[in-house]
Formats: C-alpha cells, sequence, structure tokens
C-alpha cells in the first residue's frame, strides 16, 4: 500500500508564521526529509517517533544530493508511509519542490503541496522594507543566486535587471554577491542604489547589514555574512531604519 509525500513550506524561521495546514501534516508525519532552512524552532517540533532524515546543506557540503533526497522520498512513500519534505519558505520558489513533485508523480505516489509563507516577501517586510511602494516600485522580481551551473548560458537578463526601476530580492545570493553587485553597475545599475542582506529569516539570531552596490561585498565580508540571507536591491531600502522597532517583536 503507497503512502503519501506532503512538499512543506515551513515559512521564514518562525514557529508562529508556519501554517495550520503545514502544522497537521508534520504532526502527522512518518518519515521527515528537512532542510537546515526552517530553523531549530520548527524543527525541535518534529514529531518524536518520526524517522528524521537531515537533507541540509551546510558550508557548502550536501548530507543527501537532490536524486538521493527524492529516491527516499518515494521508497518510504512505497512502504505505506506518510512523508513530509521539509523546507524553508515555499517549496516552489527555488526549493526544487517542482522537482520533487515530478518524481513522486512519476512514480505513481499521491503527493500534497502545503504552501509556506516565501522568505523573499516575510523577511524583508520583518526590518521594515516593503518590496513596492507608491514612492519607490511598482515592480518586484524575486531571482536566484545561485543558478544550476550546468546550464549551457545563464537565464538571468542582468541588462534588463540594471534597468528596471524595481525592487530586486536574491535568494541563494551571498557566495556571489559581488559578482552579482558587480555585474549590474557594469549594466549601468547606479552605484549608490541601496542594498540590505537580512541573515537567517525571523530566526531571533537575525542580523540586517547595510550598504550600497558599491560597498556591500566588502560590508558583508567585513561583519562575516552567512546563509541563509535574504538581499534587497533597490529604493525600497531607503525606509530601513535600524534604530526603529523590530516589526515582530513577538520574536523576542
Amino acid at each position: 500500500m503507497k503512502g503519501k509525500v506532503y512538499l512543506v513550506g515551513s515559512g521564514p524561521g518562525a514557529e508562529g508564521l508556519l501554517t495550520r495546514r503545514g502544522r497537521d501534516v508534520i504532526d502527522r508525519a512518518e518519515v521527515v526529509l528537512f532542510d537546515q532552512l526552517p530553523g531549530e524552532e520548527i524543527l525541535s517540533t518534529l514529531p518524536a517517533g518520526a524517522e528524521k532524515i537531515d537533507c541540509g546543506k551546510y558550508g557548502g557540503k550536501h548530507n543527501l544530493e537532490q536524486d538521493e533526497i527524492e529516491a527516499l522520498m518515494v521508497d518510504r512513500a512505497q512502504k505505506g508511509k506518510i512523508v513530509v519534505r521539509l523546507k524553508g519558505g515555499d517549496p516552489f520558489l527555488f526549493g526544487r519542490g517542482g522537482e520533487e513533485l515530478e518524481t513522486v508523480r512519476a512514480a505513481g505516489i499521491e503527493v500534497e503541496m502545503v504552501p509556506g509563507i516565501s522568505s523573499a516577501l516575510a523577511v524583508p517586510a520583518s526590518v521594515g522594507i516593503p518590496l513596492t511602494h507608491r514612492k519607490y516600485a511598482s515592480q518586484v522580481t524575486v531571482l536566484t543566486g545561485n543558478e544550476d551551473p550546468t546550464k549551457a548560458e545563464p537565464a538571468l537578463d542582468w541588462e534588463l535587471l540594471a534597468k528596471s526601476r524595481g525592487t530586486i530580492v536574491i535568494l541563494m545570493g551571498v557566495a556571489n554577491l559581488a559578482k552579482i553587485a558587480a555585474v549590474l553597475v557594469k549594466n549601468g545599475k547606479a552605484k549608490e542604489t541601496k542594498v540590505a542582506i537580512i541573515e537567517r529569516g525571523l530566526r531571533k539570531d537575525r542580523r540586517v547589514t547595510a550598504g550600497t552596490l558599491a560597498t556591500i561585498a566588502g560590508e558583508a565580508k567585513k561583519t562575516g555574512v552567512k546563509p541563509p540571507a535574504v538581499i534587497v536591491i533597490g529604493d525600497v531600502v531607503n525606509l530601513y531604519d535600524p534604530a526603529e522597532p523590530d516589526l515582530v517583536p513577538w520574536r523576542d
């Protein structure tokens, strides 16, 4: 008898922003394959009796490769288990949830997608950076800072991005931050364009590093910025004020 797979987004790292459906599914899980991105606050609430499989990436080292993760999901579901694939943010926004969906469907296994609040939206908002604003930005572009290295050529149009007056949000971009800033400037983006890096989502140890396209790589190196982090580029970063109270005080 085949089980079922749930692709679950845990949101930006705070248990209070995990959806009710996500909480219900996790509590019933018999197998949980998890990344490190959900954070300890959520990972500490995984069912005691569930098989827990760490699929995280630490310092560039993968505990499991993607094909191994997908094979485990299929194997456990074929054994009749309730399987939760737990990811940070939303599974279908740069979370490889689409690939996992294809694999599970191809194996003839029932699958359900449980959306999560994307860190691309929640993390900037938590420090007072709205992604759109009548005065500053009428569009948002969310992109990955870590494209598939096997692609023949990049899918990102940096010239178009540099000309955009909207907000740019980059996920998984810490390692390539200097290159990203340089290519945007090379393609015409003003060096003075504001940038904010918000590390560790809505966790209690969250930190913000701010600067401009000209200075942000140096600032990030000085403060020792590490993933996971959300990078926001654009005029909306003018609204960030480190002196203002946290917009999610319930985190304290």
